[in-house]
């Protein structure tokens, strides 16, 4: 199968979700009002409230959720055979991920962009917020360990590529200070800032760093060193003002995304490469079932939790209009399904091997796993390479992309598992805790890195599995939050409840058979740490489904209630003083 005929297809299907389902949800389920005053303007505060241009808003918001999730969990995946990676991605991006990123957006806006977790407690019950705080910590845990090692691991094998990624930082700062200080226009300083990047690339290839002389001086691997400094890293990143480091970044990256998008989409359609792998593949006996699996191992780039986070996180304090959420929130979802594609194909087709050489690429889950990065760096090299850039080169430029997606969503990841932990302080009376930032961010850096440092194929081969579970619960309970929403307000709920119901079928069913396995392993690891972290999962979702289910209910009751019109009127038209 030619990769550019895929390529077309899917794309067309995007666009066209966009353009008809997209604007069914704006009208039907959420009924966006162009009249409406947002969050951004009734609490504008010029900081973190902000009535922001939708195209802007729109790029801050893809490049905090594209990170390096979609490109390593349909990597991963292909292992059971690209068309069943490629389904769940069409159809989990058009029929959840937009309804998911757009709901989580459109109930936020509408209720002074709170958070997810807050909004449970209000829309659901006061347990709720408690249930999904813990879940969400479970979950940040497992994001920043696994997206630690994602870059600890391509550092490592690629120390080609160390010094363009080092100089991001300093040249981010310095765009920082230009934007911030001198109130200037982003677009060219970023422009300027990329290209010395990668005028870096040259230099690295010439020059690569390698830590392992000092590794093997404090006794140590060179990837487990990686993983340290990269912890110690986010520990003052995440504490910098996010107008220093993180936005500047965003604008490069912004720029980078683009930019391999094209490499991938134009070299797919130049060198009219073949998918190599099987459309279904004939796995070793013993492998990892891909019903349910399947469905957990690719989140982002078919549906997310973590986009309900910054949906309600940050992107709804900024929206102009609501109308903008339908542009922003489910078009992004929808960018974030074509990166998704772009690592399918790069695994399938760009490696430029025979369908043999594939097959010694995924030879079990645990291979898969373990090269799951490597197989996309060395796929869109190999896309580059249609274009004539050496495959040396186009590697580094890979790699560099890999590593920027996944540093964002680390620095991300751990703000907001700051933010987690101190809610979760404050409810439960460690005030102490709740307002010293040291302590928190040190929690919020030393668990993962726990995680982290477990030695063998822990990150990708076990801990993948586990946290796409819990993302993909967090997008279940998220669509919760939204289905009492839409039901309260007597419109169909059905778009969201469809989602919803197969999230919970999925991650209930994958958190079981991963208990099972852990427990089977005979592995002290999994038999004691996962085991009991899955278990835990598993009874707080059952706890906030249940919780769901009866506010469902209720809402429903309700629905034909005259009594119970005024309020859920109020409600749809927001509070009095944002009108």
């Amino acid at each position: 199968m030619p990769a550019a005929v895929v390529m077309v297809v899917v794309l067309a299907i995007f666009a066209l979700g966009y353009r008809y389902y997209s604007a069914y949800l704006a009208k039907r389920v959420y009924a966006l009002d162009p009249a409406y005053v947002t969050p951004a303007h009734t609490q504008r505060d010029g900081i973190d409230f902000v009535p922001t241009n939708k195209h802007i808003v729109f790029s801050h918001h893809f490049i905090s959720v594209a990170g390096a999730a979609p490109i390593v969990g349909p990597a991963v995946a292909v292992f059971w055979g690209w068309g069943p990676a490629l389904l769940w991605v069409v159809l989990g991006t058009v029929f959840a991920a937009g309804v998911h990123d757009f709901g989580a957006l459109a109930v936020s806006v509408r209720h002074k962009a709170k958070s997810i977790g807050t909004l449970a407690g209000e829309v659901i019950s006061a347990r709720s917020r408690v249930l999904f705080l813990l879940i969400l910590f479970f979950l940040l845990t497992m994001v920043n360990a696994v997206f630690a090692v994602v870059i600890g691991n391509l550092l490592d094998g690629n120390p080609k590529a160390v010094l363009p990624v080092l100089v991001t930082i300093p040249m981010a700062i310095a765009l920082g200070q230009l934007v911030y200080r001198r109130r200037t226009a982003a677009l060219l300083p970023s422009i300027i800032c990329l290209v010395v990047v990668y005028a870096f690339i040259p230099l690295g290839i010439a020059v690569p760093v390698s830590l392992e002389p000092v590794a093997a001086a404090v006794g140590m691997s060179a990837q487990t060193l990686w993983v340290v400094l990269i912890f110690v890293y986010a520990f003052f990143a995440s504490r910098l003002p996010v107008w220093l480091l993180l936005q500047p970044r965003d604008y490069v990256n912004q720029l980078q995304m683009v930019l391999a998008l094209a490499v991938i989409f134009v070299g797919v359609v130049v060198g009219w490469d073949t998918i190599v792998a099987p459309v279904v593949n004939d796995v070793p006996a013993g492998s990892p079932p891909w019903f349910p699996l399947l469905f957990v191992t690719i989140a982002c780039g078919a549906v997310s939790g973590f986009h309900s986070l910054v949906a309600s996180g940050t992107t709804a304090k900024q929206l102009d209009k609501e109308t903008d959420a339908r542009y922003v929130g489910y078009l992004a979802s929808s960018g974030e399904g074509a990166l998704a594609l772009c690592s399918i194909l790069a695994c399938t087709a760009g490696v430029v091997a025979t369908a043999g050489q594939w097959d010694e690429l995924y030879v079990d889950f645990g291979t898969a796993s373990d090269g799951a990065v490597g197989n996309f760096v060395d796929g869109v090299a190999g896309f580059a390479g249609n274009l004539g850039v050496p495959l040396t080169v186009g590697a580094v430029f890979a790699s560099i992309v890999v590593i920027s997606f996944a540093a964002t969503s680390l620095d991300t990841g751990v703000r907001l598992q700051r933010y987690i932990i101190q809610e979760i302080a404050e409810i439960t009376g460690l005030r102490p805790l709740a307002r010293n930032l040291t302590a928190a961010t040190a929690m919020a850096v030393l668990i993962p890195l726990g995680l982290a440092l477990i030695p063998g194929n822990f990150a990708f081969g076990t801990l993948w599995q586990l946290f796409g579970t819990t993302n993909q619960l967090t997008a279940g309970l998220a669509l919760s939050v939204i289905a009492v929403w839409v039901t309260k307000n007597r419109r169909n709920p059905l778009a969201v409840l469809v989602p919803l119901v197969f999230l919970v079928v999925m991650t209930s069913w994958a958190l079981i058979v991963n208990l099972q396995d852990f427990i089977a392993s005979g592995e002290p690891m999994q038999m004691f740490l996962l085991a009991p972290l899955d278990l835990a999962i598993f009874v707080l979702a059952i706890w906030l489904i249940v919780e769901a289910a009866i506010a469902l209910r209720r809402a429903f009751a309700h629905r034909g209630d005259p009594a119970d019109s005024g309020a859920a009127a109020e409600e749809a038209a927001g509070t009095d003083e944002a009108q």
